[in-house]
C-alpha cells in the first residue's frame, strides 16, 4: 500500500508540496485559507509526517533522551510516563538510555548520547549530579535538564526536591509514634540522594534526642532484593528494632517480605516506612507509609525545559517540587 506523501496532500489542496511543508511545520506567512485547505487534505488522506525526513531537513534528530541508573522499576516507569506525557502531540520522540553504573561509565555517557544524535536529554539521578557529564554535554552543545540534583544547581535547568526535609519528616513521624529503636536501609551510596536522605534521618534523630547507631544502618542498592537481604540481617539480631526506615519503596517492600519470613506482623511487631510513593507502595499490603517524591511531575517539567531550549525559548532554570508525607497502614506505635 503506497504511503501518502506531501505531494498527494498538495495535489488535493491545490498547492505545492513546499507550501504543504510550510503549513505542517507551522511556518509563518501562509494564508488562513491555504492552511485550512492543506490541513483538511491531510486529514482526508490520513497523512502523517515522516519524522526522519523532517529531521534531515532541519538537521535535527527530533529525539530526546532519558538517562537513568536507578534500578527501581516503579521509579523508571514514572520517569518514562512523565517524559512521554510532555511529548504527546510533539514531533520529538523518546530514546531511553539506561546506564548500569554512572560512576563507572561517566566518561562514556556523552559519547553514547552523541552517537544517538540526540537533540536533548533529561538526566535522572545520579547522572543529573555528575560534573563530567554536565561539562561534556555543554561542550557537545546537547541541551539538558536535570531531575533531583543536589549539587551545582545552576549548571543546567533543574527540578528540585528537598530530600533532606522529606527524610527528616518521615523519620520524625515514625519517632512520633513512639519508636526509639529503629534501623535504616540505605540506598546506593554512589547516589547523592542517599546521602541527603541519611542527613534528614540524622536531623530527625538529633531533634528527638535519640542516638543514631551506625550498627543499625544496613547498605542497600535501591532494589527489592537488597532491601530483603538487609532486613534479613537486621531481623536476625537478638536486639531486633521496632521500626525500619528504607530509603526507597522497593527496599521497604523487601523489608516487609523479610518480616513475614521471620513470622512478624506489620505493623504490630514491626513498622516499615519507605520513600518515593512508587506504585509498589500502593499495591502491597499493608500499604506502605512513605514520602511522595513527584517523579512524574519532575519528568514532565524537565522535558519541557529541554523542549524550550530546542525551540529557543528561555527555560525555567530552577523548579522546586513539594514532597508529601503519606501515612498508611505499615506503621503504628510499637507494642508496649
Amino acid at each position: 500500500m503506497k504511503r501518502t506523501t506531501i505531494v498527494d496532500v498538495g495535489r488535493l489542496a491545490g498547492v505545492s508540496a513546499k507550501t504543504v511543508s510550510r503549513v505542517l511545520n507551522g511556518e509563518p506567512h501562509v494564508s488562513a485559507d491555504v492552511q485550512q485547505r492543506v490541513r483538511a487534505a491531510a486529514d482526508t488522506l490520513d497523512y502523517h509526517p515522516n519524522v526522519f525526513a523532517q529531521a534531515l531537513v532541519r538537521r535535527k534528530s527530533n529525539m530526546i533522551g532519558l538517562v537513568y541508573e536507578n534500578p527501581s522499576p516503579s521509579y523508571v516507569v514514572e520517569l518514562q510516563r512523565g517524559v512521554l506525557e510532555r511529548l504527546t502531540a510533539e514531533r520529538y520522540r523518546l530514546v531511553v538510555i539506561p546506564i548500569r553504573s554512572v560512576q563507572e561509565n561517566a566518561s562514556e555517557v556523552v559519547g553514547l548520547l552523541r552517537s544517538a544524535a540526540l537533540d536533548g536529554v533529561v538526566l535522572a539521578p545520579p547522572a543529573s549530579d555528575h560534573p563530567l557529564i554536565l561539562k561534556q554535554l555543554h561542550e557537545a552543545r546537547i541541551y539538558c535538564a536535570r531531575i533531583a540534583p543536589t549539587r551545582m544547581i545552576d549548571a543546567a535547568p533543574s527540578n528540585l526536591v528537598d530530600d533532606v526535609a522529606a527524610a527528616r519528616e518521615i523519620a520524625a513521624y515514625v519517632i512520633g509514634l513512639g519508636h526509639r529503636d529503629m534501623a535504616i536501609i540505605r540506598g546506593d551510596a554512589t547516589h547523592p540522594s542517599s546521602e541527603a536522605r541519611m542527613l534528614g534521618y540524622t536531623q530527625a534523630f538529633h531533634q528527638a534526642g535519640l542516638e543514631l547507631k551506625f550498627d543499625r544502618i544496613e547498605p542497600g542498592l535501591f532494589t527489592f532484593d537488597s532491601g530483603l537481604a538487609a532486613a534479613r540481617h537486621i531481623l536476625a539480631r537478638p536486639d531486633r528494632p521496632t521500626a525500619i526506615l528504607a530509603q526507597n519503596d522497593d527496599m521497604a517492600v523487601g523489608a516487609m517480605m523479610a518480616a513475614r519470613e521471620f513470622g512478624l506482623s506489620i505493623p504490630d511487631d514491626l513498622s516499615v516506612a519507605g520513600f518515593d510513593d512508587s506504585e509498589v507502595s500502593r499495591i502491597t499490603w499493608p500499604r506502605l507509609t512513605t514520602v511522595r517524591q513527584p517523579v512524574f511531575e519532575m519528568a514532565v517539567a524537565a522535558t519541557e525545559m529541554v523542549i524550550a531550549q530546542l525551540e529557543e525559548r528561555e527555560p525555567v532554570r530552577r523548579l522546586v517540587h513539594p514532597h508529601t508525607l503519606l501515612v498508611r497502614e505499615s506503621t503504628a506505635p510499637p507494642r508496649a
